[in-house]
């Protein structure tokens, strides 16, 4: 009706129309930001909220286990809420890591797991070839010292920087995100710590695809941040 309408109301309303529709061509989807303000607002006042209802979880029984049950889901969640806004505010830190390495990965231990991977993963004679000395570099990294000390004293930090390097170096003519993902899990496993105490996987498989896949999309100036995130 807009567009039929021959007044200045209706020509007002056409401007406007075209304006909109223009923007929703060139950027692809639409914001509406009094909205988007209001949400931040409410994601605020809910990670205020969960914080509090963890904190009366741990200093009183609650006589109802539906209720207890309900609340630790929605404490739980609050991590992810917590570390989404460190993310977006640039503030996430390395939080409690375990001990040092039981077990040091050496460049020829490293190529030796990988040709087993190629016997039995490989779908090209590209995969697993070094097309120069950056693998490794990679592994040599995550071992340097500063002053007599560890740069990644943790496993954790050794075992982010390990997947983060062979994910983003592309070392190998094929197959860098696979053996990446690969030397994280046989890492985490010499290091006894791939499987909880349950025997339960740490990493469920997609988020190992995910995490995986955020690395060889991320920038380089990224990179403090999406350790940390693995942390």
């Amino acid at each position: 009706m807009g567009y039929r309408v021959k007044s200045k109301r209706g020509t007002d309303f056409r401007i406007w129309a075209n304006k909109v529709l223009k923007n929703y061509l060139i950027r692809g989807y639409s914001l509406n930001e009094k909205k988007l303000s209001k949400q931040n607002e409410q994601l605020k006042e809910l990670q205020k909220s969960v914080k509090i209802l963890g904190n009366i979880l741990h200093k009183k029984e609650l006589s109802q286990d539906e209720s207890s049950g309900l609340l630790q889901i929605i404490s739980d969640y609050a991590y992810a809420l917590e570390i989404l806004d460190q993310y977006d505010y640039q503030k996430l830190e390395i939080g409690e890591t375990s001990r040092k390495e039981l077990y040091k990965l050496t460049y020829d231990e490293a190529l030796e797991k990988i040709r087993l991977v190629k016997n039995k993963y490989a779908n090209s004679d590209l995969f697993a070839r070094e097309k120069d000395q950056s693998f490794q570099s990679s592994i040599a990294t995550i071992y340097q010292t500063f002053n007599g000390k560890d740069l990644y004293p943790s496993v954790e930090e050794k075992t982010a920087n390990l997947i983060y390097l062979n994910t983003k170096n592309h070392s190998f003519t094929d197959g860098n995100k696979r053996i990446a993902a690969f030397l994280f899990l046989y890492f985490l496993k010499r290091n006894a710590i791939l499987y909880d105490k349950n025997g339960e996987k740490r990493i469920a498989d997609n988020a190992l695809v995910a995490l995986t896949l955020m690395i060889a999309v991320s920038k380089t100036e990224e990179k403090d941040t999406i350790i940390k995130g693995y942390l």
